[in-house]
């Protein structure tokens, strides 16, 4: 018999800030009701897996009015307690409901309600053992101090120039942590990073090594979790929701390329994998390693503050040297399709000695505008305000902001006059100059068109492998953390853009994105070069960077926001509305700035304000922008306006998400 006193009190992955009550199934038996199981419920008009937090003996609600659930899918708990406390943690942080978090923290089939069962046993998996490298002394000293805080929480900073062998750090402290049959998590930032990252462990390792990341089907997505959640799995690499990957004894934390701004979820629940990793840590009372050769502005000042421990890491693995900076000065230089003469004359010294050159250009497609030059029409988006990029291969327009695509039109839809002429530099019309300049030296585009397809991002790396004399052209994915030893030049296209952005970070994002670049020349023996095409060669960041190095342009950046209270030293946190109509969503925006406590010294309210993008797949996007010099003082202003909120949205036909320490301003 069902009994009638049991509630059963659910987290469900809806933006509501509430638990929701059900009665348990027919005839179930009460001793299987434990918390942290999933169970299947009807919700409005479609079924949710929830998870049970409490099973109460009564509820607000009376209980005829209660809905049964409809089916128990676990006999345990879904997840480890400290992976349930970590989203109970991060729900009340970033200010997202509990359930939302809980089913984020899932794969996908757990969310839709499949058995939490290993499918396969994935057998391939395993290394091969191979000898360890010998150290210098700094690569030493950061091992030794890594591996001495095992069984403690500490936060190390490994700040490493580009070549200076972070990865053989982490090799060498994982080495102690797997001999005490404990298990290991490695964050990195892209999914490009994983098949070369995953192959350089397994040939160290003979334990079984799995990965999760978004190009995995959801089946292998979910065998993976469930091999580190038994402890068959002794390392994880993944990307940012690995983070809540479930461990039967998790050693250690490392997150590679701590910088990265795509450790930042950009939509839905929006959290930080490398600050969750930090918490998780801290929660089982592990070390964590941030490691980088440009670290964020935030991780710096932790050292100086003494919350970091600081591993520094000046010198070149091996014999090989930091490369030399050259300045290319566009105002006094003949262009050819954004390939400046002298850079052209370089690249062939470089590669008529047999070596690699790295061309960076950090805008995929043909052109980034479609123009016609009878009556000045430009191809633009219907549902943003954004302009369509002419891509040639295939043939086709398309919004980078909402996908959208459209067929090339043959004339003016304005004019009708055939005068439609691309303008623009895109890494497709780029390759296309330099098939002409060198038709016979093989050339490897690496962005997010060439790598669509599973597979192609390793056929690609497998191919600069291959050819020891090759130009390599891409966007950002080509520059982060790669090793290609043949690499003896690496040309910047356009390094501007950074240095006059409207969003503060920009600077610190062009620094670093610079300094990765320019850190594949010259990784082994052979010694590299970065030609640099600006046409800004005085400006003083650019000056800073290249002849006193990130440390000292870091130091500078941490001084401008010091003096303009931004974070690091102020913290942030971003309403960010949208809506088919542009009134409403100002209209919510204003009540939500209305209802934050204006009477606080240390609370700034900015805007509301249209996003950079003002509307995007049709809808109107403004943004809120909430400031404060203490973070306990932020959180709790959040807090008391938040329950409001669910009902005013609702009655203004406006969705709304908040993004505490957001990464775009």
């Amino acid at each position: 018999m069902k009994d009638q006193s049991v509630i059963l009190r659910l987290a469900l992955p809806v933006p509501l800030m509430r638990f929701f009550d059900y009665l348990p199934p027919q005839d179930i038996d009460c001793k299987c009701l434990i918390p942290g199981i999933r169970i299947l419920v009807p919700f409005q008009s479609r079924l949710l897996t929830g998870i049970l937090i409490s099973v109460e003996n009564k509820s607000d609600v009376p209980n005829q009015k209660l809905k049964c659930a409809l089916e128990i899918l676990d006999d345990q708990p879904i997840f480890p307690g400290d992976v349930y406390k970590l989203c109970h943690w991060a729900a009340e942080y970033y200010h997202y409901s509990l359930g939302e978090v809980l089913s984020a923290a899932m794969p996908a089939l757990l969310r839709k309600g499949k058995s939490a069962v290993l499918k396969k046993k994935i057998s391939d998996e395993t290394g091969f053992g191979d000898a360890a490298l010998l150290l210098n002394a700094d690569q030493q000293k950061a091992v030794n101090e890594i591996v001495a805080a095992k069984n403690i929480f500490r936060v190390f900073l490994l700040n490493g120039v580009t070549g200076s062998g972070k990865t053989e750090v982490y090799l060498q402290s994982m080495t102690e942590i797997l001999q005490a049959t404990r298990q290991i998590l490695i964050l990195v930032p892209e999914i490009s990073l994983t098949p070369q990252t995953i192959e350089r462990f397994r040939l160290r390792f003979r334990e079984t090594i799995v990965a999760l990341h978004s190009s995995l089907s959801d089946r292998e997505r979910l065998d993976a979790w469930l091999l580190a959640k038994s402890g068959e799995a002794k390392i994880v690499i993944g990307t940012r929701s690995a983070i809540f990957t479930p461990f039967a004894n998790l050693g250690l934390i490392i997150v590679d390329e701590e910088h990265d701004s795509s450790f930042k979820q950009q939509d839905r629940f929006r959290y930080h994998a490398r600050d969750l990793a930090i918490m998780r840590a801290n929660m089982n009372q592990i070390p964590v390693v941030l490691g980088s050769a440009t670290p964020s502005l935030e991780s710096l000042l932790n050292v100086k503050r003494e919350r970091y421990a600081l591993l520094e890491l000046p010198l070149r693995a091996g014999n090989a040297e930091l490369p030399q900076y050259h300045l290319l000065d566009l105002r006094s230089l003949p262009v050819e399709e954004g390939l400046s003469a002298e850079l052209i004359n370089i690249m062939k010294r470089h590669l008529g000695n047999n070596n690699q050159v790295m061309l960076f250009l950090n805008r995929r497609g043909f052109s980034p505008v479609l123009y016609c030059t009878q009556c000045a029409w430009m191809a633009e988006c219907k549902r943003c305000d954004a302009r369509m990029v002419y891509h040639k291969s295939p043939p086709r327009l398309q919004c980078h902001h909402c996908d959208a695509h459209s067929r090339l039109p043959e004339k003016c839809p304005e004019c009708h006059e055939k005068s439609l002429q691309p303008v623009g530099l895109g890494t497709e019309r780029l390759e296309q100059t330099l098939m002409k300049i060198f038709p016979d030296v093989p050339l490897i585009r690496v962005d997010r068109d060439s790598t669509r397809k599973k597979g192609e991002m390793q056929n690609l790396l497998d191919q600069i492998a291959a050819q020891p004399k090759a130009i390599l052209l891409g966007t950002q994915m080509l520059a982060k953390g790669h090793h290609f030893p043949n690499v003896t030049l690496v040309g910047v296209i356009d390094a501007d853009s950074g240095l006059f952005s409207a969003d503060f970070r920009a600077a610190e994002q062009m620094g670093q994105l610079l300094m990765q670049v320019s850190g594949r020349a010259g990784r082994a023996e052979k010694k590299g070069m970065v030609a640099i095409q600006t046409r800004h060669p005085d400006h003083p960041l650019l000056q800073t960077l290249i002849n006193e190095g990130y440390q000292a342009y870091a130091e500078n950046l941490l001084n401008e926001r010091k003096q303009s209270v931004l974070p690091p030293f102020s913290y942030f946190a971003v309403f960010r509305a949208e809506s088919y109509t542009e009134e409403k969503v100002n209209q919510f925006l204003v009540m939500v700035k209305e209802m934050l406590p204006a009477s606080m010294d240390s609370l700034t309210v900015l805007g509301p304000v249209a996003a950079v993008i003002s509307r995007k797949k049709g809808f109107h996007c403004q943004h809120l922008l909430v400031k404060t010099n203490k973070r306990s003082v932020l959180q709790d202003s959040l807090k008391n306006i938040l329950q409001q909120l669910e009902s005013l949205a609702a009655s203004h036909s406006v969705k709304w998400v908040l993004d505490v320490d957001p990464i775009e301003v």
